[in-house]
């Protein structure tokens, strides 16, 4: 008679923290051991659409020491605490590049800004040209909607957002060593040949709807850091020469092949 084979299947360790916990950038340095209030739409967030509860755990960031795990303390109507248990990932480092993007209307240019920052870039320089639709930009607006894309791509470094500039400004105050990769519609070197050739701090000019006119054109070429690049046979929007240039950009000389 053979006995029957007894199985004992040991039911796997749930990991900790699990990838689906939600994660929030914090204003204030974080430690381990420390109990952080929150409240106000961060609170919202995590009691209302999140529905933590005690014990869960949350991801913070503070764009200084990296990433770190805490646990719900303690849940209340409009408020929670959280308390860090401890770090589970440095600040990462971000290739050195800039995307200088011309101002769109305010759809597009909010896609420039979660794009920019889902890609990896250090720093997005808002720019007015000529043919700008928009010539200004809300800072607070602006910051928050690359917040909420590093939340979502689990980015522990946001980027820096620099002040709108009008074109002449920033070429005139161009820092030296920084390559200047010039989106032109009129064509310039392929990009991938452009971006291969030129090491080091680099950014991308991107113009308005309608493109840069003839007298920007000229400038932006006479400048001794612009190199005249093309991104393809075809004519594309701001929105989408921005997101090409920068994925491009970040497989040749970026963070995307380490």
């Amino acid at each position: 008679m053979k006995c029957a084979r007894r199985e004992i299947i040991m039911s796997a360790t749930p990991a900790w923290p699990p990838k689906s916990a939600p994660r929030l950038f914090v204003e204030m340095p974080l430690d381990q051991g420390m109990r952080l209030p929150v409240d106000g739409q961060q609170a919202h967030y995590l009691g209302k659409v999140m529905r933590v509860s005690t014990g869960d755990a949350v991801m913070l960031c503070d764009d200084a020491t990296g990433e770190w795990v805490s646990r719900v303390a303690e849940v209340g109507k409009r408020d929670l605490v959280l308390e860090i248990e401890r770090r589970t990932r440095p600040r990462e480092e971000v290739p050195d590049f800039w995307l200088c993007a011309a101002l769109l209307k305010k759809p597009n240019f909010d896609l420039v800004l979660e794009k920019a920052t889902e890609l990896g870039a250090a720093r997005v320089v808002p720019v007015v040209t000529r043919r700008c639709v928009a010539d200004k930009l809300n800072p607070e607006r602006a910051r928050t909607i690359m917040v909420e894309a590093a939340e979502q791509c689990a980015r522990t470094a946001l980027p820096s957002l620099g002040e709108t500039v009008k074109l002449d400004q920033l070429l005139r105050d161009w820092p030296e060593g920084r390559t200047l990769f010039f989106a032109d519609e009129n064509g310039g070197i392929p990009a991938a040949a452009a971006f291969s050739l030129h090491c080091g701090p680099a950014a991308l000019l991107v113009g308005p709807e309608g493109g840069f006119d003839e007298t920007e054109r000229s400038a932006i070429r006479a400048h001794p850091a612009a190199v005249g690049i093309a991104l393809g046979p075809r004519i594309l929007r701001g929105e989408t020469a921005s997101i090409a240039g920068m994925g491009l950009w970040m497989g040749l000389q970026g963070d995307w092949f380490g």
